[in-house]
């Protein structure tokens, strides 16, 4: 499961600068004002084989007792509560505050892993400016500068290095035979704790007619027909504007690493209200975290043939990049339509570790170009050479020739799509990559 780092700090430290070259986006606003972060912000970073969660908070005032700073501080407890390490973001030139010390204080006493960065420290080589630092009683200060990419990578070997995470590899290894893990995930109260309680035969998780009764990603084992599963109930995500206790927002985090950790995930949808917004987010991230996934509409039985027709164009427009997932419509409540999935599942799982022969992958690639070749970029044709696979779960293959940089996404997909029929890759998402080959004579003079 992937570890969480939260940022805290005062405001306009440089969190959410750091938070944008943790995660190498820019998702987070970045401006010179103070309290400009007001809810927690989520985020993926990476550093070499470890991947990881990074959540991104407000300015922290311990001490706050009225206006909106009240509420960024509740948001920046729970960030902390969610955190297996703090990173304590400090301000190199403003020097210390007695902001500072508060928030010290408050770590201090939960005793969680937390390294304190001193930010904006770009030309600071003596390090006498941050001595003051050392009197908040968390250890050594270490400094980057998150605006110019100084003492980031050291600073997530610093934060991940508690946690003494295992090799990824070796996980992979023994995770060969191992249950497969079966995320349902959805909006709330979508039916997602009722399925699981039919599946298993018993009121196992707490079922009610109430948004959010799941609080958690709670994990069951379970074994049909001689297969070992892992069923992980997951609290349902909502929209930012829609959620608003403290406790509910602790549960996206788990959402998230039950999704990241799944091996596939079933995507539960509501036929009484349609595609949403919210069920096209959570596929999406489905889609970005490589899960294998199986889409099911729940609550079936409870609409007629219009809805249904209309829900089938909802789908096929709202959901167009879930085509390769297999679509199922049940009645979790009444035990309609359950035996499909199971076998939708196994389908998606041996989809998303399919091994695929290079010799295979490159007559597949040949044909398709011989059949329809590439766009011609500027003076220069692509030429695609040969392919083969890169990775599983989800599958990879990696493609290699000349001036392949001006391939398009539209050809990508047509040859997405000639392989997924070959190996038959229903239920997973695909990747393909492109290498192209260095030319041995772009350094020599050309006379």
């Amino acid at each position: 499961m992937k570890p969480v780092i939260a940022l805290v700090g005062r405001p306009n430290v440089g969190k959410s600068t750091l938070f944008n070259r943790l995660t190498k986006t820019r998702d987070a606003i970045v401006a010179d004002f103070a309290g400009l972060t007001r809810d927690r912000h989520y985020g993926n970073g990476r550093q070499g084989k470890h991947e990881f969660i990074v959540i991104d908070t407000g300015g922290f005032e311990p001490r706050a007792e009225t206006g909106i700073y009240v509420e960024m501080a509740k948001q920046t407890r729970q960030a902390v509560a969610e955190a297996d390490v703090v990173v304590f973001v400090v301000d190199a030139r403003g020097g210390i505050s007695a902001q500072d010390h508060d928030i010290a204080n408050y770590l201090r006493k939960l005793g969680k892993p937390t390294v304190l960065t001193a930010n904006k420290a770009e030309g600071m080589k003596d390090g006498t400016r941050l001595g003051e630092f050392y009197e908040l009683g968390l250890g050594d200060v270490h400094p980057v500068s998150a605006a110019h990419g100084e003492g980031i990578r050291s600073l997530v070997d610093l934060a991940l290095e508690p946690l003494h995470l295992p090799d990824p590899d070796e996980e992979l290894a023994a995770g060969e035979g191992a249950p497969i893990k079966l995320a349902v995930a959805g909006r709330p109260n979508v039916g997602k704790s009722t399925l699981i309680n039919t599946w298993l035969g018993e009121e196992r998780l707490v079922a009610f007619d109430l948004p959010g009764t799941t609080r958690d990603a709670i994990s069951v084992p379970f074994e049909r027909a001689g297969q070992q599963f892992e069923l992980i109930d997951t609290a349902g995500l909502r929209r930012k504007g829609k959620v608003f206790e403290a406790i509910e927002k602790f549960s996206v985090v788990k959402t998230l690493q039950a999704i990241e950790s799944a091996n596939v995930v079933l995507l539960l949808l509501d036929a009484t209200q349609g595609v949403t917004d919210q069920d096209a987010h959570i596929a999406g991230y489905i889609l970005e975290s490589g899960r294998a996934v199986v889409v099911a509409v729940n609550k079936w039985d409870a609409v007629d043939s219009y809805q249904r027709e209309l829900l089938h164009r909802s789908i096929e427009n709202r959901l167009a990049f879930l085509k390769f997932a297999a679509l199922h419509f049940i009645s979790a409540k009444k035990r309609q339509g359950l035996e499909p999935l199971w076998g939708a599942v196994a389908q998606a799982h041996k989809a998303a570790n399919c091994k695929m022969s290079t010799p295979v992958l490159t007559r597949l690639l040949l044909e398709a170009v011989q059949f329809q070749s590439p766009q011609r970029g500027g003076m220069f044709r692509p030429k695609l050479r040969y392919a083969h696979q890169g990775g599983m779960n989800p599958p990879v293959v990696v493609i290699h020739g000349n001036s392949l940089e001006h391939v398009t996404d539209s050809y990508k997909r047509y040859l997405e799509g000639r392989f997924r029929k070959e190996f038959n890759l229903v239920g997973t998402p695909m990747r393909i990559e492109m290498k192209t080959s260095s030319n041995p004579y772009a350094d020599k003079d050309q006379r």
